[in-house]
């Protein structure tokens, strides 16, 4: 047997050898995507909902789209770049039309194609990143007068994809952008002295956001309101008119569910904070966890934004950090192809998929432990979802494109 397996091996090898592939992440992707699967299965056992096999299908759809652009030089995408911004700037613009987009759950994300929905602000994601890669790749930043041009060209790129996304709204997808864009300013050796005046704004906005939500938790209370029967009335009284009640509710949900939202969103957070706790240092057991099993971690939630919690209840301690482990080595691998790179265009799209990454892990399994707000950030590979998988799938093909043109041939 092993004499008959050894010529394919081999040949295997010399393919992937000869075809100059990172064999590192796509393993590491492949590993996240079957834990995805096995606790999506997990987490809608009880309620006999079968979406784990829909998952599946966009896995393998995303296998192919991760093959295709990865087999493509990520040069054309500098010579395309703002043809995709356009094209998504339009579809951001349509989902927000009745008729066109779909509305869910309060909010105006999705556009439908019969079974199939899409979700534009995940190819924002990707023009944005394109957009700026393409402008600092082609204009060199120096001196004060030359960072300025840039700076003013990067900062329409980004304003007007984080505007219509947080009408939608979508602050957390919105949330990913300006992290990504600091980190190519970062890399393309902009002026200490902006980095500065940035840590200022930053500074001004969370004291602003930190009044904001103070001023909104006494109107509430003065006026003897509801936090949640009453969302919307404070609205017309904030500093900040891109956030809305409910978010603030999340906000301040973080720091004490039980009060502003014991029912909803607080609810998700409490027993997301017992799955994850309960799972001690080996967990129950897959589809033993009784959170996600007995209802208390709502199905609408459990196998997509709350996917974590399910694993961490069910494996525990050692699971959720082989989880953890995995990603981080695709993040340092996405950063060493991102030094390996031949151009600054490359640079510029490795760590910007790595930095998007990085967000969307953190954020999420912030959210399931009480450290961050709940936005409604999927997990990569874990999470269920079609456009965002899709996403995923492209934004670490490209890396992989990178990694493989790395030489001039």
């Amino acid at each position: 047997m092993k004499e008959a397996l050894r010529p394919g091996l081999l040949s295997f090898l010399k393919f992937a050898t000869r075809q100059n592939w990172d064999w590192v992440s796509p393993l590491c992707l492949v590993a996240l995507s079957t834990i995805g699967v096995c606790f999506i299965y997990s987490a809608q056992l009880a309620t006999g909902l079968t979406q784990w096999k829909v998952q599946v299908g966009w896995m393998i759809a995303g296998a192919i789209l991760y093959m295709a652009v990865a087999t493509l030089d990520y040069q054309i995408w500098l010579k395309f770049a703002h043809w995709v911004y356009l094209a998504s700037m339009i579809l951001l613009v349509a989902v927000l039309i009745p008729g066109i987009g779909s509305s869910r759950y309060g909010a105006r994300r999705w556009i439908d194609f019969g079974p199939v929905s899409f979700q534009p602000s995940e190819l924002a994601k990707l023009a944005t990143l394109l957009t700026c890669a393409s402008i600092l790749a082609r204009n060199k930043i120096g001196s004060v007068t030359p960072s300025f041009l840039v700076l003013g060209k990067l900062a329409l790129a980004v304003a007007i994809p984080m505007i219509l996304i947080l009408w939608q709204p979508n602050l957390g997808t919105a949330l990913v952008i300006p992290p990504m864009v600091v980190s190519l300013l970062y890399v393309a050796q902009l002026p200490r002295r902006f980095f500065i005046a940035a840590i200022v704004l930053f500074a001004l906005l969370a004291a602003m956001v930190s009044t904001d939500m103070w001023r909104y938790y006494t109107f509430v209370k003065d006026n003897n309101l509801d936090f949640k029967k009453d969302t919307g009335k404070y609205e017309p009284h904030s500093w900040l008119p891109y956030l809305h009640d409910y978010q603030r509710n999340r906000i301040l949900a973080t720091v004490d569910p039980e009060s502003i939202d014991a029912k909803g969103i607080g609810w998700n957070l409490i027993q997301s904070r017992i799955s994850v706790g309960s799972g001690g240092l080996t967990g129950k057991g897959w589809t033993e966890g009784t959170q996600a099993q007995l209802g208390y971690l709502p199905s609408t939630v459990a196998h997509n934004d709350f996917i974590f919690s399910v694993l961490a209840e069910e494996k525990g301690f050692l699971g959720s950090l082989t989880v953890l482990g995995l990603f981080g080595v695709v993040l340092m691998n996405g950063v060493r192809i991102a030094g390996l790179a031949r151009d600054r265009f490359g640079t510029y799209l490795a760590l910007g998929v790595s930095v998007i990454v990085a967000m969307h892990v953190f954020v999420n399994i912030g959210m399931t432990i009480g450290l961050m707000p709940i936005t409604g950030l999927p997990l990569p590979f874990l999470s269920y979802g079609g456009s965002f998988v899709l996403s995923c799938c492209l934004l670490q093909g490209l890396v992989q494109s990178v990694y493989r043109f790395r030489r001039d041939y």
